[in-house]
């Protein structure tokens, strides 16, 4: 397939317009999280029981609180499954789109009937009240679960350009950011707006509560609507390639093969817990601490600020420092804030610039690379590739520490007293204190187990990936590892396949190609090319198995089964992906002459690595190749070998 010419790529209006529209969806999504994962807690203890006897409003309290736990953690198996229903569904607007809108409006509308305190029916009967509440928030539950999946998997799904996936992601994780950090600075004026407009009391009540869920109903849904109707799903063969289904036994399985991912998952659950708790108090810090709660609106400010700072900071701070020096200076930062916390009681000054610090953390995005990074580690280790790990333990971890975050503030506000109608002015000394033990203390605790946990157990960093990477290369090449298992079919013949130059340039056995490290040849079976260019095409037709995180390595396997290896560059994995665009996606079916990547040269030789592009072939023990006479310089989709795949035996 052709010989074009490669330019950087630019979004087309098309794209922009979709991108924008995928990033509003967020928007609400987040907003909606937040108002059930932190405030729900927060007006089940203080307005949902209001009018009720406090013997039974506390027994309450303490009922829905503890359920609420029960549930989400039920959801760490259920979403595996949720996650089938919606890869199975199929209809003329595809199969993410009709679940954006049903989960949507389904998750809404229930929403605001827990909130309005299912229309005041502990009041009539509170053990009716406690089976139907269950049943509701299940069912909510299950839906907005159903939206979450269905969002984050129309990235791939709207587009096939890895440049424009990226983009979409950042403006899903930006709004996200607006809408989770927003609502904590509107959830006090708008409850007390509307509460007052009812009752004519400047305090948060039932009243102001319902209109709140209202609110971030609507906008969840508009949010929702924007996805299904200003974007797109692809239908083409690169959604059809991959069929294999996460299950919670497979995630569970992933973790205990690979003690990293085990590592890296602990210490996130440590931050996680901290951070997702301390969220859920510094409403009832502002409430019942400090006494201003009409202030609260400075902690999502200061947020949101920071957020946006943080983010766009980490890429540029890591090409200078590890990532696992970031993360100790963000836990470090956690910490210092949780001693402001502790000694400055009512100091509002002191308390933002605890807010400040607390906020200055790399632990996700550490998280993220540090599972990815583990991904070839289990490789290398057990021979096994578990991709759809890293795509399923942070969110599973999410949910778990959300659901003891939901309990632990729940406990909090009833131990120290902050439930119904109380206020700053009932609080005594022995609340206050009850109060500070739990919510900066245990959090203080998780914060620093964090630390010690990536500190001293977690060993994947970038040099470390680097050295995996490279040694699980040679035993590829070496077929000491197999390579991505090819899906082809079964022949009793040897086949040939006739390899194609991947690049333009000067041809190469593998063992002339000398190992900076080493100043050793290259093992193994296959070639070797110094590019003129920065583009390389399909050597065959065949079937893209897998992309190393790094990029600069790809699997392809033949129609034939020939499994093959791309490495382009000797050391360029320290690079980490810069520099290196792909063009396709991991099961996509490619041609000849497809191209597949372009990688930047001169930034390779900048950082001091060779730009060679080596190709191998992972099953060496069953194949011969045979190598026509290269010219001095031989073009991209010409004849560089032709190689034999003996039948397996039997």
């Amino acid at each position: 397939m052709g010989q074009q010419p490669v330019t950087k790529k630019k979004l087309s209006w098309r794209q922009i317009n979709e991108g924008v529209a995928f990033g509003l969806g967020n928007l609400g999504h987040s907003a909606f999280y937040g108002a059930l994962s932190t405030y729900f807690i927060v007006f089940v203890t203080s307005g949902m029981f209001s009018g009720v006897a406090p013997a039974i409003a506390n027994r309450l309290i303490g009922l829905i609180t503890g359920l609420v736990v029960v549930i989400r953690l039920a959801e760490v198996v259920v979403d595996p499954i949720l996650g089938n229903i919606v890869d199975n569904t199929e209809t003329r607007w595809g199969k993410f789109t009709p679940w954006q809108v049903i989960g949507s409006i389904v998750s809404s509308v229930l929403l605001v009937v827990i909130f309005s305190g299912i229309f005041g029916l502990a009041k009539v009967n509170w053990i009716l009240f406690a089976i139907v509440f269950v049943i509701l928030f299940i069912i909510l539950d299950v839906f907005y679960s159903l939206t979450d999946v269905s969002y984050w998997g129309m990235v791939p799904a709207i587009s096939e350009d890895s440049h424009a996936r990226g983009i979409y992601t950042a403006l899903g994780s930006f709004t996200g950011t607006i809408g989770w950090n927003g609502l904590t600075m509107v959830v006090v004026p708008i409850t007390t707006y509307f509460t007052f407009m009812a009752t004519g009391k400047h305090t948060q009540g039932p009243q102001g509560w319902l209109a709140f869920a209202i609110i971030v109903g609507i906008v969840a849904i508009l949010s929702a609507l924007c996805v299904a109707f200003g974007t797109s799903e692809k239908h083409n063969a690169i959604r059809e390639a991959a069929k294999q289904k996460t299950t919670i036994k497979g995630v569970f399985m992933g973790i205990i093969k690979n003690d990293q991912i085990m590592w890296v998952s602990l210490g996130y659950l440590f931050y996680s817990l901290a951070y997702v708790t301390t969220n859920g108090v510094l409403f009832y810090l502002f409430k019942f601490v400090i006494g201003k709660p009409g202030e609260f609106w400075i902690a999502g400010a200061v947020a949101t600020v920071i957020g946006f700072v943080t983010s766009p900071l980490y890429p540029i701070l890591n090409r200078f420092i590890p990532r696992k020096v970031l993360f100790a200076l963000g836990q470090c930062s956690m910490i210092l804030a949780y001693i402001i916390f502790i000694v400055a009681h009512t100091n509002l000054t002191l308390l933002i610039i605890g807010l400040v610090l607390f906020n200055i953390n790399f632990a996700q995005l550490v998280t993220v690379l540090s599972m990815t990074d583990a991904i070839e580690y289990g490789q290398l280790k057990n021979g096994n590739r578990n991709e759809a790990v890293v795509l399923a333990v942070r969110p599973m971890l999410d949910k778990i520490t959300g659901a003891f975050s939901n309990g632990i503030v729940g406990a909090i506000a009833l131990v120290a007293g902050m439930t119904g109608s109380a206020t700053a002015a009932d609080m005594t000394a022995s609340n206050i204190h009850t109060f500070e033990l739990l919510a900066f203390y245990l959090p203080l605790a998780c914060a620093i187990l964090s630390l010690l946990v990536f500190m001293f157990k977690v060993t994947i960093t970038e040099k470390k990936h680097a050295e995996i990477v490279e040694e699980l290369q040679t035993k590829l090449a070496t077929g000491e590892v197999a390579g991505a298992p090819a899906t082809v079919a079964t022949v009793d013949d040897a086949l040939t396949t006739e390899v194609l130059a991947p690049v333009s340039g000067q041809p190469m056995m593998l063992e002339a190609v000398k190992n900076g490290n080493q100043g050793q040849g290259l093992p193994g079976v296959g070639f070797a090319i110094h590019p003129n260019d920065g583009r390389l095409y399909a050597p065959f037709d065949g079937t893209i198995r897998f992309t190393f995180s790094t990029k600069h390595t790809l699997g392809i396997v033949s129609d034939a089964g020939l499994e093959t290896i791309i490495h382009v560059g000797l050391g360029t994995v320290n690079l980490r992906g810069a520099g290196f665009t792909t063009y396709y996606q991991d099961g996509q079916v490619v041609h000849a002459g497809d191209l597949l990547m372009t990688f930047d040269r001169d930034l390779i030789k900048q950082h001091g690595y060779d730009d060679v592009v080596v190709t191998f072939f992972t099953q060496p023990g069953r194949i011969t190749a045979r190598t026509d006479d290269w010219p001095a310089t031989i073009q991209h989709g010409q004849s560089a070998m032709k190689v034999t795949l003996k039948p397996e035996p039997k």
